[in-house]
């Protein structure tokens, strides 16, 4: 049963050359690696910083563009790869050939209103966007989705995000002023998988802060999604759970009327080291593990990058996670926020004597 499970995007048997926006560590650590490893030829990179990118691209045996121009000039013969902050987006977009494919990296801009304007530049232009919300497509989310298409688990009925870690938050010193981390740069991947897996909720309840140890604005956060009366859907998200490794958790359970899944994404656990990512179903059977090929980081962005592709040499009809799509997840982010700012529903008091 399990080996039968989908965990990953075949590759397409042409690709396009790739030009990637900035040069930054999730370029060096992810994107350059994972273009290596799917093949795929990395036409150049364009960051305004050129030691920066000069030097980035010299170890990646690749060119370093010194103008948009030159980094444009492929034309729709290329796919472009936008590895840059939210803020940075809309003009890159807005230098791209019309009609061209690409991807951007998540978020997809800082609120929903920056995505309102994302989504009507593509539109615009004609750009065929994906967005890097890239946790859905990593083995364990993948064969997990193929699990829940087969009917294994029979009707989705619950699921449960349970995160308990220490997170090294000083590693990334431009979130000290930002007003909105966790939901928007963390959480935001859960969501949108949930969202694949199980579709848009009607609505959620959310509490967003921080906590005492950390300048960090918000690192804490609770969330229930609504599905109606049939899918109950939680999670709960805690980066300072500084205690040691022991009880410390980054998993998911999904209950079905069939069967169940257990997932752990290894990634966070003892970060920046990591463990493996894991996925059990128990379809009657009792639980049994799934040999996966490979856990979030890198292999989400093999997915990612190789869905692209597909879709850019015309050998997939559709773009998955495309900003179309992402639009909603960075709604459902944005309700998360909307929902944290309010006043919890009151307690009445006694009565009087």
């Amino acid at each position: 049963m399990s080996t039968d499970l989908l965990q990953s995007v075949p590759l397409p048997k042409t690709s396009l050359p790739v030009v990637i926006f900035g040069a930054g560590s999730i370029v060096t650590d992810a994107h350059l690696p994972a273009y290596a490893r799917l093949g795929f030829s990395v036409a150049g990179l364009y960051d305004p910083d050129q030691a920066k990118a000069q030097a980035v691209a010299a170890k990646a045996g690749t060119r370093a563009f010194a103008t948009m121009a030159e980094a444009t000039a492929l034309g729709l013969g290329a796919v472009y790869d936008l590895a840059t902050p939210p803020a940075a987006h809309m003009g890159l977009l807005e230098a791209l050939p019309d009609g061209a494919v690409c991807i951007i990296q998540k978020p997809m801009g800082s609120d929903l209103a920056e995505a309102d304007r994302i989504i009507r530049i593509c539109r615009a232009k004609g750009l065929k966007a994906a967005v890097n919300f890239q946790l859905r497509f990593a083995p364990a989310m993948l064969a997990l989705k193929d699990a829940i298409a087969q009917g294994l688990l029979g009707q989705v009925v619950d699921v449960d995000g349970l995160l308990a870690v220490d997170t090294p938050w000083h590693l990334w010193a431009f979130l000290a002023d930002l007003p909105r981390v966790e939901i928007l740069l963390h959480s935001i991947h859960y969501l949108d998988t949930i969202r694949d897996i199980l579709g848009n909720p009607m609505g959620v309840h959310a509490r967003t802060m921080g906590h005492p140890s950390s300048t960090v604005s918000n690192t804490r956060t609770a969330m229930i999604l609504d599905y109606g009366q049939t899918v109950r859907c939680a999670l709960s998200i805690n980066h300072n759970h500084s205690f040691g490794r022991r009880f410390q958790a980054c998993e998911f359970r999904i209950g079905g009327t069939k069967g169940a899944a257990y997932v752990q994404l290894g990634v966070n656990l003892d970060y920046p080291k990591g463990e493996p990512d894991e996925l059990w179903l128990n379809t009657g059977a009792g639980w049994e593990q799934v040999p996966l090929v490979g856990i979030w980081f890198i292999e989400a962005f093999l997915g990612r990058f190789t869905q692209v592709m597909r879709f850019a040499v015309g050998e997939d009809p559709a773009l998955h996670g495309s900003a179309e799509d992402a639009w909603h997840t960075m709604a459902l982010v944005e309700a998360a926020y909307e929902s944290a700012a309010l006043p919890a529903h009151p307690i009445k008091g006694a009565p009087d004597a």
